[in-house]
């Protein structure tokens, strides 16, 4: 009884280490093929994973049809007694977004969802469920829903054979996501608030290491000055990379985008007396951008007047050359302007650069600014 004992015990000692083997890597069933497409709207993440079903010559018998059904059906599997089209093949297609975002206009939180979608004629209803890891729409429940929206459809000229996402019409805040397939395009808007999520990750970042050289927190003030918002905070900013202790320098870069935000204030005063502390530690190229800002904000004779530094400072240089033209130009002197630009002219460095240089003779020519 003992040896039987022992032997048994050998046996499931035996059995509970033997290896259990993965399954064989081969491509997903039914000749679909998988497929993930992402793209940065602004700093925002948006991921798509799907798998792609052919049309394998059912021309005119995809929509509307087992293939890709309207509306709400039920499927005759899962617990979904009314489910949407999967909007791909296979296990739920998902669509990540790293930030808040709006489709359509509607908000939609960050996360990464379900996306389903009830087809008609002529239009859809594009919705992103909550729940992302079930198989298919076979256990589409309306109650996870996180956003419904609705969008119309469009026809295509050319057939599509395999599904596909596309990122199209993309803007600085924008882009227009399009599923593609046989000859129907189902189009849904996803917009961010650039501004928003670009100060929301500074302020993250400007935590970590990436907060201890004086550079970032100059970007970060710059960005806002740029885009007129969040001056009070972007002050600190400004203010940290050039007076913080370890990291902050006085440099034309630290000081002059103090004295933007400064500017954007209405501190006039105190920016301008930045700028005078500045100017002498700015490199050519760093001046020149100087003054052609000056020129935008129609501040023509402070522009002048740094172009005219510029070019005692590097009077050898065509760039500084360009930019005595430009200054007289802002000022009015088109006479002198003109002399500037046909002393140049020979010294052009390369044929765009003389390009521009003749264009500038023919608008001074006409008494006209070249700025």
């Amino acid at each position: 009884m003992r040896t039987f004992l022992r032997w048994t015990l050998s046996l499931l000692i035996l059995g509970a280490m033997q290896p259990v083997w993965a399954q064989l890597t081969t491509p997903p069933g039914g000749g679909n093929k998988k497929a993930s497409v992402s793209e940065k709207i602004g700093i925002t993440d948006v991921s798509i994973t799907y798998d792609r079903p052919g049309v394998k010559g059912r021309e005119g018998k995809i929509w509307g049809t087992s293939v890709a059904h309207y509306g709400f059906q039920d499927l005759g599997f899962g617990t979904s007694k009314s489910a949407p089209w999967r909007a791909g093949a296979n296990e739920n297609t998902t669509i990540s977004f790293s930030t808040d975002v709006k489709v359509e206009g509607k908000n939609l939180p960050a996360g990464t969802y379900g996306l389903f979608m009830a087809l008609q004629e002529g239009g859809a209803t594009v919705i992103f469920s909550k729940n992302s890891t079930s198989w298919g729409s076979y256990f589409y429940d309306p109650a996870e829903d996180a956003l419904r929206v609705d969008v119309k459809t469009t026809s295509l000229n050319d057939n599509v054979e395999r599904l596909k996402y596309e990122f199209m019409d993309q803007t600085d805040n924008s882009a227009v996501i399009a599923l593609l397939w046989e000859k129907l395009k189902v189009p849904f808007k996803v917009e961010v608030d650039l501004v928003n999520t670009q100060l929301t990750s500074f302020r993250k970042e400007l935590r970590s290491d990436v907060g201890f050289n004086w550079e970032p927190w100059a970007q970060a003030a710059a960005f806002c000055v740029q885009n007129n918002t969040n001056l009070e905070e972007a002050l600190k900013w400004a203010d940290v990379a050039v007076n913080a202790p370890f990291l902050g320098q006085k440099n034309f870069t630290t000081l002059s985008t103090k004295a933007q935000v400064l500017e954007k204030l209405g501190k006039t005063a105190e920016a301008t007396a930045l700028m005078k502390e500045a100017m002498p530690m700015g490199n050519m190229q760093e001046l020149h951008q100087y003054a052609r800002q000056l020129v935008a904000m129609k501040r023509s004779k402070e522009a002048l007047e740094v172009f005219q530094l510029n070019a005692k400072k590097y009077p050898t240089d065509f760039t500084t050359s360009v930019g005595l033209i430009r200054g007289y130009s802002a000022v009015g002197e088109y006479k002198n302007a003109l002399k500037l630009a046909k002393t140049a002219l020979p010294k052009a460095p390369d044929s765009n650069s003389k390009s521009n240089v003749e264009k500038m003779i023919a608008t001074l020519e006409q008494g006209k600014d070249v700025n």
